[in-house]
Order: C-alpha cells, then sequence, then structure tokens
C-alpha cells in the first residue's frame, strides 16, 4: 500500500523552494547549549543519567561549584556545573545564580546608637575630645566612630595626662570651644588625677571635663573573655604593665613592634560596645554629651 507521508515523517516535503537547504535531520544543526543560571526551584534534567529534578542550592566542593537537584521523590544528586543538562527541551550550560540583594544596612552603630544613612559627616566642631595615646584613639574610633563624625566631633590625642595643663593653655577653651579628656587610671590619690585638677584650676568652669576609667591602660576596658581569659592578670609593681601583660599571655613581648602587634590583635576582638566594659562605656558617653551640648 503506498505511504503517502513517506518513511521521514521529519523530512521537508517535495515543495520547498528551489535553492532552500535541505531540512533533513543530516543537514539539520545541532542545537546550542545556552547559560542558564541554576536558580533555586530551576527543574532540569542531566543528560549522561537522564536524572530529572529541581535545583535545591549550588554549593563548592573542592574546589568544584556543584549543583544540588532533587527528584519527585525526594532523593537528591549532585552534578558539576557547566553544560549537559536540558530545560524545556532545550540543552543549557547550568551557572552558578547571580545574587542581587544588597545586604541590609546595620539599624545600630558599634556603639548601639541608632544608625544614620546617606548622611554626609559634619563639619568639625570647636570641640574637642582628647584621649591620652594612640591605642585610646583607636578604640573610640572602632565604637564610636560613626557617632563621632555625625556630631562631627574630632578625637586628637593628648600624648600622656601630664601634659594636660600645657595643652589647654594651648587650646584656650571657651563654652563654645570645649574640651572632654579621657584619662586613663584616674582614680583618687593617683598621680593621674592631681594632674586632671591641676589642669581644671587653670580654666574657666565648665569649659572642660575631665573622666576617666580606672584601669592602668585602656587595653583592659576590652573584656577579658574576648581573650579567652578569666581576668586580665595582676602584674606587680615596677613591671612596665603592657610588657608584662604579654608575658602573662605568652605573646612576644620585647620590641615597640610586639606591643602595637599585640594591641591590633586586641582591637580585633572588639565587635561593638558589648565587648567593652562599662566603665569605659558611660565615660565615653558623657564627654561626647559634653562636647556636643
Amino acid at each position: 500500500m503506498h505511504d503517502r507521508y513517506g518513511s521521514d515523517v521529519l523530512s521537508s516535503s517535495g515543495s520547498r523552494a528551489p535553492g532552500a537547504p535541505d531540512g533533513s535531520a543530516h543537514h539539520r544543526r545541532r542545537p546550542v547549549s545556552r547559560p542558564r543560571a541554576a536558580d533555586h526551584g530551576l527543574v532540569v534534567e542531566e543528560v549522561t543519567t537522564g536524572w530529572v529534578g529541581a535545583v535545591v542550592r549550588v554549593e563548592k566542593s573542592g574546589g568544584v561549584h556543584l549543583v544540588v537537584l532533587e527528584d519527585r521523590r525526594g532523593r537528591t544528586r549532585s552534578f558539576p556545573l557547566g553544560p549537559g543538562f536540558w530545560v524545556d527541551g532545550q540543552p543549557v550550560e547550568l551557572t552558578a545564580p547571580v545574587t542581587t540583594r544588597a545586604p541590609a544596612r546595620p539599624t545600630r552603630t558599634a556603639s548601639g546608637s541608632v544608625a544614620v544613612h546617606d548622611q554626609r559627616a559634619r563639619v568639625a566642631r570647636g570641640s574637642r575630645i582628647w584621649v591620652e595615646g594612640k591605642h585610646d584613639a583607636e578604640l573610640v574610633e572602632k565604637v564610636w566612630g560613626d557617632d563621632l563624625r555625625v556630631e562631627g566631633v574630632v578625637v586628637e590625642l593628648l600624648d600622656g595626662v601630664d601634659n594636660l595643663a600645657d595643652a589647654l593653655d594651648e587650646f584656650a577653651p571657651t563654652p563654645e570651644r570645649r574640651v572632654g579628656v579621657l584619662v586613663d587610671h584616674l582614680v583618687p590619690g593617683s598621680k593621674e588625677r592631681r594632674f586632671a585638677d591641676d589642669a581644671l584650676r587653670r580654666v574657666p568652669r565648665g569649659t572642660v571635663l575631665v573622666l576617666g576609667h580606672p584601669y592602668v591602660d585602656v587595653w583592659q576596658a576590652v573584656k577579658a573573655e574576648r581573650l579567652g581569659l578569666a581576668s586580665w592578670p595582676t602584674i606587680e609593681r615596677g613591671t612596665e604593665w603592657k610588657r608584662g601583660i604579654l608575658r602573662e599571655l605568652g605573646w612576644p613581648a620585647s620590641s615597640t613592634e610586639d606591643v602595637g602587634r599585640a594591641w591590633q590583635r586586641i582591637l580585633a576582638t572588639v565587635r561593638d560596645y558589648r565587648d567593652l566594659d562599662p566603665a569605659l562605656l558611660g565615660r565615653v558617653e558623657e564627654l561626647i554629651d559634653f562636647v556636643t551640648a
């Protein structure tokens, strides 16, 4: 019986235009794989195994990106990203999904204040906050830096409380140009207390506020547990405190560079105000309020 459709139902009919390419399978181009992001939930088929499943995740293992597919029975299997997949009957080359979502902006600063975004730093006030040394300044910057920029407050190094009186004479504070001073080991009877009291007698009342914490050094304001300690070691009198601490911790302590590296290691453990002792937190907050009033 004659078959009017012929034996190859996919071949072109004899009515094609003269010069048109042969539509037979022999002359048909193989489909080209297109890049396709392996987005969660995309249903794909792995051609060599016939495994069909939805993308669960993309992960990295042994330096290779893998796509994890879950079939309709809940079974999962991993395959390398790249060519060798079909989606909706078309060959694709799976690529890692693109994450366009920006990370959420913090709602709080490191000091616990409400974060202010997209605001330029305020022009510096005439008032200042003075701290005794570089380590104090770096700790204040890490925790209160965002707040200080919003308020336009500059933190400057005093380089020792014994220079306080001379520094205040040069600065000449006024009610509009106040100075807040953060001092280490400001306790009754200490030399720091005597230097501070002498300096305050030489300036107009209400123009300078000197506050301090009870620690020998600002290092102790960092909670000991951040370093894996129950408490900061006690260093005997006559021993340079920082070098003594480093020896107690088993850290290098022979040079100034060792001390600097140790402080950076300590500072790196501070994430926000919760890693500092309240005795320092309250003093710094009070100084900021004083110079911005």
